[in-house]
């Protein structure tokens, strides 16, 4: 996959720079402005020979554009064939080359008395080693809370030790200066051999294929560090500058050898795919042997860029495995949200990246440079790309830190602990502003982002934004319900006139809280349709779910009934509910006999009440009729009804009856000699 990704951008990059030369010989020609004698007989004359002057600049314009492209084309070419023939020339010249640079170290050093730089470089790197030897065995370790500090601490402890130690021995003595330049490289190479498998070991605690592909890596970075070690001292001695490309040529063929036996081994095995990325053999063999074919032709840019491609990813996962177990082992619970984590891992990750791409901004700067000269606007666009890069992961890093914030607070709302009536209200708000927060976030990053982007690559950003301004304001005069939905939203966010989960009435719209956007607000009936409703439409709101609910109830009762019984009842049914384990906590105050409300045609209304949590009245007012009845039933007293008694003599009976005989007798049917009488 490398490869086939690798050769689609080298086709992207000479397609944009045929383009862009084609763009930039066609320039010239739409710009140029024509003398007003030949503009004069275009429009009047028509002549002949101003027909035939425009054709031939016309005809003269696709040439230019193409020998610029050809110029492009033979200069690599050229560059190439120069770099090759001087490498073959070099190879006669290393052995005495290098004779003659052994001999200077090694007569200077004799007229100055010092003895061989090898022999040098032994004694200070066995005095670092004993030093680092004899503080390990007398100095006791310092005991750490975890694995990973544990490690860090026995891999990088020794380094410091060693490195401070020839550091100091190397700079008290007075160095001849050919053999300075020896010894200095040759300790510092080894410096960075030894913190290469220091950090290699520190990833062997969280990477398997690294432990297994450890061998190879310690044999690869062994010769790395050497050839730029010889590579420098060759340069810093006067060696023909040809010889010393000779010699670094023959130190890449080296580790590509080495890169192409871990590649060609069993696909399947990991240190095959620690260093081939899950590639086939032929694939990564080809990859490799096209990095080093870059190489050996000074075409550094592109092969940086190939580098970065293999390595970066690898890196990258190292290194969010190993701050991940760091995380973890330094704050207790290592929660992915946590701020901290977040910005150690995308700190780490941008830190890795950033690097990356300046390095690689760096070769192309230099090794393009006589390309890009001649392409200013791919110039532009290359620059830009690679400053775009950084600003992007600056911003990535804000809006991952602003995230995990944002998602640790509402992670932190109703967790179920035992909160205060003050810190449920905290929690509610923060649910119900935090989402809206987000998403202003992410819009204005993401505005943020894409205009510094476009300033980067060229584009005037200038009247974009007041382009936008004015169709803000067009927005705003032809849209006033929306501006008045938003703005009514936000004033109703600011004085807290409702959160999600709470209950409320809005004109004829009533509802839980759900969620709202910049607009409008969803309210969840409590027979479940959903209302979305704009904020500009809610008028009064009425919230049913702050601080408490008194809620009252009527009963009727005979006139008879003993009022004082009926309080000890009610009271009783009062303390049965607080002790009930699911409703007694959802009370303040209990349910009692508030009084005699009204003395009605039929019996007697009392009062009942109790003040509970907001949206328990409705469970607690149920429970109670039941128990009411129940209690009642029991004690032998009945609720009110209508009752219709009629009462009177026994004359009056008689008249009663008579009169009801005399109604029947007019509404019976007429007999064969009329109605009866």
């Amino acid at each position: 996959m490398f490869i086939i990704r690798f050769l689609l951008l080298s086709l992207l990059i000479c397609l944009s720079v045929v383009s862009l030369s084609h763009a930039q010989a066609q320039a010239p020609a739409t710009s140029t402005a024509e003398p007003p004698k030949v503009a004069e007989l275009l429009r009047l004359l028509e002549d002949a020979d101003v027909k035939t002057w425009l054709a031939q600049r016309q005809a003269a314009v696709p040439e230019k554009g193409a020998a610029e492209v050809a110029r492009v084309i033979d200069d690599l070419e050229a560059r190439s064939r120069t770099r090759l023939n001087v490498l073959l020339s070099a190879v006669p010249r290393v052995g005495s080359e290098l004779y003659r640079a052994a001999s200077s170290v090694r007569q200077e050093a004799h007229d100055s008395g010092f003895a061989p730089g090898i022999l040098m470089i032994g004694i200070i790197a066995g005095i670092g080693f004993g030093t680092e030897w004899f503080l390990r065995r007398s100095v006791p370790a310092v005991t750490l809370p975890n694995q990973l500090l544990s490690q860090m601490q026995t891999e990088f402890a020794p380094l410091l030790i060693f490195t401070a130690t020839v550091a100091f021995v190397f700079l008290i003595f007075p160095w001849p200066p050919l053999m300075r330049v020896v010894v200095l490289y040759s300790l510092v190479a080894t410096v960075a051999y030894r913190s290469v498998l220091a950090l290699c070991r520190l990833a062997m605690t969280v990477s398997v294929p690294m432990a297994k592909a450890y061998p190879r890596v310690r044999l690869f970075v062994a010769v790395l560090t050497a050839a730029m070690a010889f590579s420098a001292i060759c340069e810093r001695l006067a060696v023909a500058e040809d010889v010393c490309s000779l010699i670094t040529i023959g130190f890449s063929g080296l580790l590509l050898l080495i890169a192409i036996e871990a590649i060609g081994r069993n696909r399947s095995s990991d240190d095959a795919q620690l260093l081939g990325q899950r590639v086939p053999r032929t694939t990564g063999i080809a990859g490799a042997v096209t990095l080093w074919l870059l190489w050996c032709g000074g075409f550094l840019a592109l092969f940086w860029l190939g580098i970065m491609f293999v390595v970066v990813p690898r890196v990258l996962s190292i290194a969010d495995k190993l701050t991940h177990a760091f995380a973890a082992s330094r704050w207790n619970d290592g929660d992915a949200a946590d701020p901290k984590t977040v910005l150690l891992v995308r700190g780490a990750r941008a830190i890795i990246i950033i690097i990356a791409v300046d390095w690689i901004a760096f070769v192309w700067r230099h090794n393009f440079q006589p390309i890009t000269g001649q392409l200013a606007l791919a110039k532009t666009i290359i620059t830009g790309a690679f400053n775009s890069v950084v600003i992007l992961l600056v911003i990535d890093l804000v809006w991952q830190l602003g995230n995990a914030y944002i998602a640790r607070q509402l992670g932190r709302v109703g967790d179920g602990r035992a909160l205060t009536p003050n810190e449920i209200a905290r929690q509610g708000r923060l649910r119900t502003l935090l989402p809206v927060f987000r998403n202003a976030l992410a819009a204005g990053l993401l505005s943020v982002a894409a205009l510094t982007v476009l300033s980067q690559m060229g584009v005037q950003i200038g009247p974009l934004i007041a382009g936008a301004g004015v169709v803000g304001v067009a927005i705003g005069f032809g849209s006033q319900t929306l501006v008045k939905d938003i703005v009514s939203g936000v004033f109703y966010l600011l004085d807290d006139a409702f959160r999600v989960g709470e209950y409320i009435e809005a004109g004829s719209y009533t509802g839980t809280v759900e969620s709202f956007s910049l607009r409008s607000v969803r309210l969840r009936h409590h027979r479940g349709p959903i209302f979305t409703v704009p904020f500009g439409s809610l008028g009064a709101i009425k919230n049913l779910s702050r601080d408490w609910s008194v809620d009252k109830f009527r009963i009727r009762v005979p006139f008879k009934t003993d009022l004082d019984k009926v309080r000890k009842l009610i009271k009783a049914i009062g303390g049965e509910l607080q002790a009930d384990p699911e409703l007694g906590s959802s009370f303040i105050e209990p349910l009692k006999l508030k009084g005699v409300e009204q003395i009605g045609e039929y019996g007697i209304e009392l009062g009942v009440g109790f003040t509970c949590k907001p949206g328990d009245q409705t469970a607690i007012r149920r429970k109670a009729y039941t128990m009411l009845m129940q209690v009642f039933g029991d004690n032998g007293i009945d609720f009110a009804q209508p009752v219709v008694q009629v009462s009177g003599d026994d004359k009056g009976s008689a008249a009663a009856a008579h009169a009801t005989r005399q109604l029947q007798g007019t509404t019976a049917p007429p007999g064969p000699n009329g109605p009866a009488s």
